[in-house]
């Protein structure tokens, strides 16, 4: 049997070795790429599956190249005097090219306009906002106020260049005081053309940005009762802006004074099965639900009588939240380290639970017994929605490209919350396995042919040794007519 074995492996051509390597590394290729990008929560798969695998790998080119929205976070940081502070303590950067560049398009697009080149301010301004060197826009926005009182400069100044809150505040009311002086300029001109009406939504935009960073401010000195006079007076007076999602930054504020009936007010404007949702909108419902049972809510007790209809609304506010966005328990129950949030999110992230927990882990800690309930029903979620990227419970199904856009938000020292888990079925890693092994083979049989014959046949000796000893065992002790009895069968 070995001659026999050492002769078909010598007659083997060289064209056999190639393509017999060729075909078990592309069944391997793509075995893997397939791995690599389905979302191993569907329902098993089969054998017979595997012919619809070119259908997939577009699906998956799909599904690779669809981008998801992102945000900009209402309660985004300052970068010169909370951002950099922590580059100058930690040396690590808080805020990735990715968002500081999307960053640069909403200023643009915010704070710019077709007729600013007739204002040699704004027109510096203009080209300020483009320019990527932080230093090289501090310079110019200097340069812009030497002309004139300039709006856009002051936001600027106070968003990089002041280090301390009480600094970035000073700036936004001189930036306000030009601000108005533009609207009530603009607002009287904007029926008179174009170009006054695209004059005028710029100011609109600009006096908008100056008095909800100056609430921002108020609120991170401890004023927070006048943070929320000036975030109710913004809403009242621009109430059709709603891309500045203030209504998040009055909900964190209110929650800070303890106001749950305030809280209840907004959420009844703004949690409407017609308006998109947010972790904010979201987890501040659970919290309130929370509050009204956590303080005596026990597991123990809960498992011998059953839930009270007030805990099950908790529950299932927590569930319902819980789908939305999957990443924030970790972090509110200190499982998961927080870090600086980016300056935009993208809704059911990562990006979006870290700007969540950041400002309202204190909440959660303030409602005595919410975070114990929350730990105790949190992933009953996942049973309602065994397959989420395929379809939700409340909500649509998960979107499968979160991940990506969350690890272009969040700096690279920061290990990305991925949902739902991706778990390779046993079959499809053995499959590869096997393809790959066969290929290594085959390229080892080619080049060392006599060796790998020597291997072969040690191999198989040592393999048929235990078989061998069983037989010469077994002929031992039969009887020799009962033995050539049982060989004739």
């Amino acid at each position: 049997m070995f001659g026999t074995l050492s002769m078909f492996l010598n007659t083997l051509t060289p064209k056999f070795y190639v393509a017999l390597t060729g075909t078990s590394s592309l069944i391997s290729g793509l075995i893997l790429t397939r791995c690599s990008n389905i979302p191993w929560n569907f329902p098993p798969y089969g054998l017979a599956d595997f012919s619809l695998l070119s259908v997939e790998i577009h699906y998956c080119v799909f599904l690779f190249m669809t981008e998801c929205k992102v945000w900009r976070n209402p309660l985004n940081l300052f970068r010169g005097a909370e951002y950099n502070r922590y580059t100058w303590v930690t040396g690590r950067e808080p805020l990735t090219y990715y968002d500081m560049n999307l960053s640069a398009q909403d200023h643009q697009t915010f704070f710019t306009c077709d007729t600013d080149h007739l204002r040699p301010a704004d027109a510096i301004m203009q080209k300020a906002w483009r320019e990527r060197n932080p230093q090289a826009r501090i310079s110019a926005a200097h340069e812009a106020l030497e002309l004139n009182e300039c709006a856009t400069a002051y936001i600027l100044l106070a968003e990089e260049e002041a280090t301390t809150i009480v600094e970035a505040e000073k700036l936004f009311k001189q930036a306000l005081k030009a601000g108005e002086g533009c609207y009530r300029r603009s607002q009287q001109l904007q029926h008179h053309g174009a170009q006054y009406e695209a004059q005028h939504r710029r100011d609109t935009n600009v006096l908008v940005y100056i008095k909800r960073r100056l609430a921002m401010c108020a609120r991170k000195l401890g004023r927070t009762r006048e943070a929320v006079k000036m975030m109710r007076d913004l809403m009242k007076e621009f109430p059709l802006l709603s891309m500045f999602n203030i209504h998040e930054n009055l909900l964190e504020a209110l929650l800070e004074l303890q106001a749950y009936a305030d809280v209840q007010a907004v959420l009844a404007k703004y949690d409407d099965i017609s308006l998109p949702k947010s972790a904010t909108i979201c987890y501040t419902a659970a919290l309130l639900k929370a509050r009204a049972v956590s303080d005596k809510f026990s597991p123990e007790a809960a498992s011998r009588r059953g839930l009270s209809t007030a805990e099950m609304n908790a529950v299932e506010a927590i569930h319902r939240a819980v789908e939305f966005n999957p990443h924030v328990p970790k972090y509110l129950l200190e499982m998961k380290s927080l870090i600086l949030p980016p300056e935009h999110i993208l809704k059911r992230g990562d990006s979006e639970a870290i700007a969540y927990a950041f400002f309202h882990l204190q909440h959660w800690k303030r409602v005595e017994g919410a975070l114990n309930l929350l730990h105790c029903t949190w992933e009953g979620t996942f049973r309602m929605i065994p397959y989420p990227l395929e379809k939700g419970h409340l909500f649509y199904p998960y979107p499968i490209c979160t991940e990506t856009a969350d690890r272009e938000l969040l700096p690279s020292f920061h290990e990305v919350s991925v949902y739902p888990k991706k778990e390779l079925p046993f079959f499809i890693l053995f499959t590869a396995g096997l393809c790959s092994f066969t290929a290594m083979l085959a390229l080892l049989t080619h080049q060392f042919p006599e060796l790998m014959g020597v291997f072969a046949k040690a191999f198989l000796s040592t393999l048929f040794a235990p078989l061998n000893f069983v037989m010469e065992k077994v002929e031992s002790i039969l009887p020799s007519s009962l033995w050539h009895q049982l060989t004739r069968i």
